[in-house]
């Protein structure tokens, strides 16, 4: 099986593009940070201080996650309920990024991640896939941009949803969720060392599908 393992910062476009590249080459495509915002979800729906390592760990207990495929697109199974819509809004996103600095909630998911790795060729995007979760994966991809072009994607993106909210709150968010993963203690956002660095700043977002794409050709050959 091939493994392609994408990380990169809140915002980069990770999912979108690493969802276009993997059907372009057949992939399975799997998008590990909807499997953190589940659980974030979980916690703020249980009311439960995200601080609290200790009730964080107790909330784990029976809790079942599970990604499935239909039709060629990803759906998040949160206890029996499809949540892909409902992890997507602003305060499960930075929820997702506080648990994910706890070690047993990286336990609990590490499994499951590489499990789907062996099942079929996958295209993995998240924040620690080429360091932890796939160490050994065929090709890494680090992908990154300005927080300012990440805010705006990110703002234009909730826009169409209709969630509202201001560019102004979304870069704050941005730039605090980029210290979080950074400077978390447990498996911080840093490339690879054999991983390819790609900004897509200044790429539209089918360019930037065409030079992931290009690279993992490249990598494959």
């Amino acid at each position: 099986m091939v493994s392609v393992a994408i990380d990169g910062p809140a915002g980069a476009g990770k999912s979108t593009i690493a969802k276009a590249v993997s059907e372009r080459l057949g992939f399975t495509y799997v998008d590990t940070g909807a499997l953190y915002r589940a659980i974030g979800l979980h916690m703020l729906n249980l009311g439960i201080d995200l601080k609290n390592d200790e009730l964080i760990c107790s909330a784990l207990s029976g809790l079942k996650i599970n990604l499935i495929f239909k039709d060629g697109v990803q759906q998040v199974i949160l206890c029996g309920e499809d949540v892909s819509d409902l992890i997507r809004t602003p305060s499960v996103s930075m929820a997702a990024s506080q648990i994910s600095q706890n070690q047993e909630v990286r336990k609990f998911l590490l499994n499951l991640q590489r499990e789907i790795a062996l099942k079929s060729n996958v295209l993995m995007d998240g924040r620690d896939i080429g360091t932890v979760v796939l160490p050994n994966a065929d090709v890494k991809i680090f992908l990154t941009a300005s927080a300012e072009a990440r805010a705006r994607r990110r703002y234009e993106e909730l826009i169409k949803k209709g969630i509202k909210d201001s560019y102004e709150k979304v870069l704050s968010d941005i730039k605090l969720r980029d210290y979080y993963d950074s400077h978390r203690e447990i498996a911080p956002l840093i490339p690879a060392k054999d991983s390819v660095i790609i900004d897509t700043t200044k790429y539209t977002l089918e360019e930037s599908i065409d030079k992931i794409e290009n690279v993992i050709k490249e990598r494959l050959v």
